[in-house]
């Protein structure tokens, strides 16, 4: 199916609620209820073939099946583990999130925020698991993917050596929902190794959807305290880390036993009273659970000597559990940076809460085509997609003149399945958008802008410095009007995958202007064979014009896309299908058209369409070219349907030059 066609029906399915967390789509097409059901009925405990208990599912390199890390690893149940497994005891707690010997820290940092907000947690994990109850070694999980959100089956055997789990670990040895999770996230990323370092944002935003900002806490705002408050209320997740300069400090301990290079949870943020004057904390967690703040306000320090009582008991836990207080000021003086997951942006500018507005865009960079790079590369930057957006109301309390007030977004570009392409050398690349005021795009709605727009206009707003981060976004505050949004790698020719997510706090108008999307290799195929219109009997001449397909596809489009758009999914087969592109055949004929095209509801998708009037189209052509004295009958020697299906033979030997011309060219 075209990207074309496969957005319609991604839009259509979206629009019955497929993809939403109330109705998660079945990853790999694993139904969990019906996978658990078979094995109660046969007896038997689940075992995931797409993602089984070997060691390609530890790694590639580090973890690979020769390392010797890997060496002495064996798979096992929790009920092999010990004598009363337990799912969840006593509801999740930071304290279940213990880091084992993977360097997943960002992962595990996002996860002790999971437990403070319940209602976030049990949408990730869902509750009604158990050891006892239908216990049939199957659970799942529910994580959010670029705009959807996906239900993941796995089974519970673990990696353990000497008898321990080897990674994530819950304080109870007996509690393993923790362990669990960890391994679906595996799975979804393709393999335990694909977690090693990261950006505690893209949990985050993997276990609610929502969408983060990040704050290099020497440059922060005055208010920054403010804001954590705000958004710990407002139950968003938080996490922190200390930036290292070279490879050796990943993971150093300082003298104060904080880790550098290590990913960090904040929990907590409160003013207490000392020796009178008020003082800010912040509690923060380090998923070790043994390696903590030794400094001011950390756990039996003398500032607690002062502080009233009660309030001491409530704050001071004096637990060597990972958690612990410090000053705010040391906080930003010993921290690099905070990132805040947002699950309803506006709490943080906001006292009122209210609903922001979301359109999300998919789309590619392809070498060749759409993998402009950034504005340095002046003779490809203006092939990148590009998206309109238009600015027609004001915030409520928007910023700026009378005569031009201005309008809230939240703009966040996400490089899709990064970590997932480690295992085959695919590192992030460096991402980044602009946005350029445009006014000449009003009554125009599909107008790509070329090159020479971009040499004479600069933009209105843009992203950090580009980065190799799975997601750049940012807060904007522009004036109204119309904009365009142009995504982009920092070099060209890189190929990737992103989804780009526009946040406004009222409604804004959206649209692709992407010039460049088209129909599967085949199609291009059956297209190129239609446009060889010379045919004799002894030789073949092959011919290809960017006009003549244009004609062609101009003719076919005035039936077939607004019946498409119409059913968004596939074409129904019908006679007056056939009809209005000027085919009348027989019964039998359209059967076998039905039996070669068609799914069982009658419908046949676009491509599929599409290559059925090529064909037709082709075999029209031939006759008409074979019937000579027009008495539409036509007689043929054995010689003769031996050159006619040489023709259709020799149509498909294309040159892959020209396949990827009509390709590209393929405008929808």
């Amino acid at each position: 199916m075209s990207r074309v066609a496969a957005r319609l029906c991604q839009e259509r399915a979206a629009a019955d609620g497929l993809g939403s967390n109330r109705n998660a789509i079945k990853y790999l097409k694993q139904d969990y209820e019906a996978l658990k059901q078979q094995c109660l009925r046969a007896g038997t405990l689940f075992k995931d073939e797409e993602f089984p208990a070997c060691p390609s599912v530890l790694g590639y390199r580090d973890l690979g099946p020769y390392s010797f890390k890997t060496q002495g690893i064996i798979w096992k149940r929790p009920t092999e583990l010990c004598a009363n497994p337990q799912f969840i005891i006593g509801g999740a707690t930071r304290t279940d999130v213990c880091q084992g010997e993977l360097g997943d820290c960002w992962l595990l940092a996002a996860i002790a925020s999971l437990t403070l907000n319940p209602d976030i947690l049990y949408r990730v994990v869902p509750k009604a698991q158990s050891f006892q109850k239908d216990y049939a070694g199957i659970f799942h999980f529910q994580f959010w993917q670029y705009g959807e959100w996906l239900d993941v089956v796995v089974d519970d055997r673990l990696p353990t050596k000497n008898g321990k789990l080897l990674f994530v670990h819950s304080e109870e040895s007996n509690e393993f929902w923790s362990a669990l999770l960890e391994k679906a996230y595996a799975k979804l990323n393709g393999s335990y190794e694909a977690l090693a370092g990261g950006s505690t944002i893209e949990a985050f935003e993997d276990f609610t959807g929502g969408i983060s900002e990040s704050y290099e806490l020497r440059r922060a705002p005055s208010n920054l305290y403010q804001i954590i408050q705000k958004a710990l209320r407002a139950g968003s997740l938080l996490g922190c880390s200390i930036d290292i300069t070279t490879a050796a400090e990943i993971e150093a301990i300082t003298s104060l036993k904080l880790v550098k290079g290590h990913a960090y949870s904040v929990t907590g943020a409160e003013e207490v009273y000392y020796r009178g004057r008020p003082e800010k904390l912040v509690r923060l967690r380090n998923p070790w659970g043994d390696v903590e703040w030794t400094g001011a306000w950390s756990d039996n320090a003398p500032e607690w000597n002062y502080v009233d009582p009660k309030q001491k008991q409530a704050l001071d836990k004096q637990v060597d559990d990972g958690e612990f207080w410090m000053a705010f000021s040391d906080f930003q003086r010993q921290f690099t940076r905070l990132e805040i997951c947002n699950l309803t942006p506006d709490t943080l500018t906001s006292n009122e809460v209210n609903k922001w507005d979301l359109t999300l865009f998919n789309g590619q960079w392809r070498r060749g085509s759409t993998a402009g790079g950034c504005q340095n590369y002046q003779a490809t930057y203006w092939t990148n997609p590009q998206f309109k957006i238009r600015l027609d109301k004001p915030d409520d309390d928007h910023e700026g003149s009378l005569d031009e007030p201005c309008c809230t977004i939240l703009v966040g570009l996400m490089q899709k399945n990064r970590r997932r392409q480690k295992k085959m050398g695919e590192a992030l690349l460096s991402i980044g958008y602009s946005l350029y005021r445009v006014k000449f795009l009003e009554n125009n709605t599909d107008i790509h802008v070329n090159r020479a727009f971009f040499a004479r206009n600069q933009p209105a707003a843009r992203s950090d410095p580009y980065i190799n981060l799975r997601e750049v976004s940012s807060r904007m505050k522009l004036p109204r009007g119309e904009y365009l949004i142009v995504p982009s790698t920092f070099e060209p020719y890189k190929n990737g995958e992103f989804c780009l997510r526009v946040f406004s706090e009222k409604q804004a108008k959206t649209q692709c202007v992407s010039f460049l999307d088209g129909f599967n290799i085949n199609t291009c195929r059956e297209m190129i064979s239609l446009l060889d219109v010379s045919f004799e009997c002894h030789f073949i001449n092959f011919k290809v014009s960017g006009s003549a397909l244009q004609n062609s596809w101009t003719r076919w489009a005035k039936f077939t896309l607004p019946l498409f758009r119409d059913t968004a999914g596939g074409i129904k087969f019908s006679q007056a299908a056939l009809s209005a592109q000027g085919f009348t055949l027989n019964d039998q004929v359209q059967h076998s058209i039905v039996i070669r095209y068609a799914c069982s509801k009658l419908t046949i998708d676009f491509d599929g369409f599409v290559a059925c009037m090529i064909r037709l189209e082709t075999l029209f052509k031939v006759f008409h070219l074979l019937d000579k004295d027009k008495s539409e009958v036509i007689q043929l020697s054995l010689a003769e349907v031996r050159l006619v299906r040489l023709k259709y033979h020799l149509v498909k030997l294309q040159q892959w030059t020209t396949v990827k011309y009509i390709y590209l060219k393929s405008l929808f």
